[in-house]
């Protein structure tokens, strides 16, 4: 795409005003964009079509999408519950390369370097290209401008109201469920594969044309708890393997031992302690990198000597999570993801570990959700600029490096809080202006990295709480040039041309950010 189809949004990035061929809405600000007109939905269906017995079955996947007549063109949705173990979405595909289409569209919740295999599905055709993350190959591919359509990014709130406000239109939906009963209830909690929750596909099972689940677990009916419903199936497939469990923790369920990481996430939790966010009722999350894992210990260790406790705990669940579940430091789990099997054993054992969804967690285009309720998050980013926005998409050097997932929509938290290194490879992670903005600098406010605290000037309330601390606050330009006088100076920009080969939506719909393509010759 030239730069003659772009436009300027209110985050002075230029941005497409088509995206693969539908209109786009430039981001207008955090919000300024009002939703207009009546959600999607799914054709109406008869029981008269489906079996009188319940019995959904067929043979396999490659029969089930003959029976949704899948055809050219059509958009094909799965979900990343099991992340790098799922073996559903590789054969999906090759499924539909079998049956002989071309051009569709692949809509994942995220992707995996377990998928690098659609790689041959988009040289052959038989991709388009990809509205989901994309990293490691599939990434590279999209950055290199290979792809024949643009990638579009979202995250997981924005997935569903995307679906939800008929954006995306889903053709077929294709669910990994670790149990089901032959009706096409599901769960992810049973079974040899359990995985946990399965609410990434909640968006799918309600509004595709077609939905079928693929399970390697067939239970008599009924199957409880159904986190998907049978009502909304049209055939449930059984494989001999949907999942590997094991590798839904992919890398990222241990503690840090980094000296410089370790002081980092105590930074945070005293940061927590000292800001007057830790008091009896309070609620957090944090995710499961080595940083977010040992900010939870430090901080639990704090709870304990405060003699406090939390109202609720928003997951990606990890056994540390589970561990203060367990021994009474809160009253519930609001899980939006299970990152390791102890998260798993915990939801399906008890009542007060609540699976979530991106409907109740993250969707803008609803009466509320539960984003704006949490009182601190902890996340990273790949960049972060000096006004305080962030980048978790791309590195400096361009390339897409992972999707959004629900960082967005955890930016409307009471406190959002990035803990980064301030450099990786020598190379600095604070700088004037971020590659790719994901996050408005105007909903972070506060950046923690091993040299120092910034606070975002406007947060006032908390350069107050902090006056009688002696955590190192210090202002964010400061903290960066001592940075770059380390590194050497600031990263040089990657080269890019004028081509737009991704774009990065915000909450609401609008789009926030390009991607260019790489130019020829990078490495």
């Amino acid at each position: 795409m030239s730069a003659g189809d772009l436009v300027k949004n209110a985050a002075d990035r230029e941005v497409p005003v088509t995206v693969n061929g539908r209109e786009s809405v430039p981001f207008m600000g955090v919000g300024k964009f009002r939703p207009e007109g009546r959600k999607a939905a799914p054709p109406v269906a008869t029981c008269a079509d489906y079996p009188s017995d319940g019995n959904k079955l067929v043979d396999d996947l490659e029969t089930a999408l003959r029976k949704c007549s899948l055809r050219d063109g059509m958009t094909l949705s799965t979900h990343h519950h099991f992340r790098n173990g799922d073996l559903v979405a590789n054969a999906l595909f090759d499924a539909a390369a079998r049956i002989g289409v071309k051009d569709l569209v692949w809509f994942p919740s995220a992707s995996f370097p377990c998928h690098a295999e659609q790689l041959k599905h988009l040289e052959s055709g038989v991709i388009h290209h990809i509205e989901g993350s994309m990293n490691g190959p599939l990434g590279d591919y999209c950055t290199r401008g290979k792809m024949k359509g643009l990638g579009v990014l979202r995250s997981h709130g924005g997935r569903y109201q995307a679906v939800q406000d008929g954006e995306v239109h889903i053709d077929i939906a294709v669910i990994a469920a670790p149990a089901a009963d032959p009706f096409g209830n599901a769960n992810g909690v049973m079974g040899d594969s359990a995985c946990g929750l399965l609410g990434f596909a909640l968006a799918d099972s309600q509004y595709a044309d077609r939905v079928i689940v693929v399970t390697d677990n067939v239970v008599p009916f009924p199957c409880v708890p159904w986190q998907i419903q049978g009502n909304h199936i049209d055939f449930v497939v059984e494989m001999d393997r949907v999942g590997d469990p094991e590798k839904i923790v992919s890398g990222t369920t241990r503690v840090t031992k980094s000296p410089d990481r370790l002081l980092i996430a105590e930074y945070v939790a005293r940061f927590v302690r000292d800001a007057g966010i830790m008091r009896d009722g309070f609620s957090f999350q944090a995710g499961a990198g080595g940083t977010a894992l040992a900010f939870a210990i430090y901080l639990k260790e704090m709870m304990k000597d405060a003699g406090v406790r939390a109202r609720f705990i928003r997951g990606g669940s990890t056994k540390y999570l589970v561990e203060m579940l367990e021994e009474g430091m809160t009253d519930y789990i609001l899980d939006g993801q299970t990152f390791d099997l102890e998260g798993v054993r915990s939801m399906r054992e008890n009542p007060n570990h609540v699976d979530t969804s991106p409907f109740t967690s993250y969707n803008y285009h609803g009466k509320g959700n539960f984003a704006g309720i949490v009182d601190a998050v902890v996340l990273g980013a790949t960049e972060v600029g000096v006004d305080f926005s962030a980048n978790v998409v791309t590195h400096s050097d361009g390339k897409l490096l992972h999707g959004i997932g629900g960082w967005q929509n955890c930016l409307f938290s009471k406190c959002t809080i990035l803990a980064i290194p301030s450099f990786r490879d020598r190379i600095p992670v604070l700088v004037d202006r971020v590659t790719t903005l994901v996050g408005p600098g105007e909903l972070i406010d506060v950046v923690i990295t091993e040299r120092g605290i910034a606070v975002n000037p406007h947060r006032t309330d908390l350069l107050d709480a902090l006056k009688g601390s002696d955590l190192p606050v210090r202002p964010i330009g400061e903290i960066k040039e001592e940075v770059e006088s380390i590194c050497g100076g600031a990263p040089a920009p990657p080269v890019l041309d004028d081509d737009v080969v991704a774009v990065i939506k915000w909450v609401d719909g609008t789009v926030i950010d390009s991607v260019r393509r790489l130019a020829p010759g990078s490495p």
